[in-house]
């Protein structure tokens, strides 16, 4: 019987929760307010994933009070038909908000459009402005990914000045942008990718290790060590439809001390960090 007890002292990182309990502080602080925050979400061709993601934060919106405008475009759209949207947007007052589902098509400009927001709009820290303002540790708008990974080490009082941070995955959606937030938090983070040589080794002299590659059971009980905090933001769709991370969970929760759940850890805090940085948003521009 032993396994399944050492399986049962892991941690869980229990993003659901949090972000209910945030959900209820956000509705109340919405009540307060003499107009609802207003945010477009703009969306470029139909990917599922995408349209997954969006009726989340719809349904979160909604719940907390908040208008969620959702302007759906075609794949082969120009990029300047968006951009003059864009700039219409930026004009509304009552906007307060505006985001777009990335990834767009291959074929499409996304800088181009995602540089037309203003950057007092860009609730998903993606602007130029915004990622330089990350980069010199003066956060305007943090991405909501990293944003949600440090609201969740934060409510589970997890240190970071002095930590080593191990982050595996580069991309400038997630990994890039959370390797900046922690630094300017204290942390040491060391950037991994597909091509670092002796991944394990890299992983395991972590105490907290972030994986965002969207690789199935890409972090085995090889790569990580005892005690360690798992934070795992990979999504995965197996084939019988499930969901899951770059975590062998079952294996690697007998080993570490704290991991988050795919799904249930990172995600929900995603969602919860765009409504955030929109409350911000809004008290910035009312």
């Amino acid at each position: 019987m032993g396994a399944p007890t050492s399986h049962m002292m892991v941690k869980i990182l229990d993003g659901k929760k949090l972000s209910s309990s945030i959900e209820l502080k956000l509705a109340r602080k919405i009540k307060g307010l003499r107009t609802k925050p207003k945010i477009v979400i703009i969306q470029i061709g139909d990917l599922p994933e995408s349209t997954t993601y969006i009726r989340n934060k719809k349904n979160y919106g909604e719940r907390i009070g908040v208008v969620v405008e959702h302007k759906k475009y075609e794949m082969n759209i120009k990029e300047s038909r968006v951009i003059a949207d864009i700039s219409k947007y930026n004009r509304d007052h009552d906007i307060h908000g505006i985001m777009v589902q990335l990834p767009a098509p291959k074929n499409f400009s996304i800088e181009k459009v995602l540089e037309a927001i203003d950057p007092k709009k860009d609730v998903d820290g993606l602007t130029a402005i915004n990622t330089k303002h990350l980069f010199d540790n003066r956060e305007a708008f943090i991405p909501a990914t990293a944003k949600g990974i440090l609201s969740l080490l934060e409510e589970y009082r997890i240190k970071l000045v002095g930590q080593k941070i191990v982050i595996v995955g580069q991309s400038s959606l997630v990994g890039r942008p959370a390797m900046l937030a922690l630094l300017n938090r204290g942390a040491t983070v060391t950037m991994c990718h597909k091509d670092t040589r002796s991944l394990e080794k890299e992983t395991k002299k972590a105490d907290i290790l972030i994986t965002a590659v969207g690789k199935l059971n890409l972090i085995s009980k090889k790569h990580v060590s005892k005690n360690q905090i798992v934070v795992d933001i990979g999504i995965n769709i197996t084939r019988n439809g499930k969901i899951k991370g770059d975590v062998d969970f079952e294996r690697v929760g007998k080993i570490v001390g704290s991991i988050t759940p795919v799904p249930g850890g990172v995600g929900p805090m995603t969602v919860v960090s765009l409504f955030q940085n929109l409350l911000k948003a809004y008290s910035l521009q009312t």
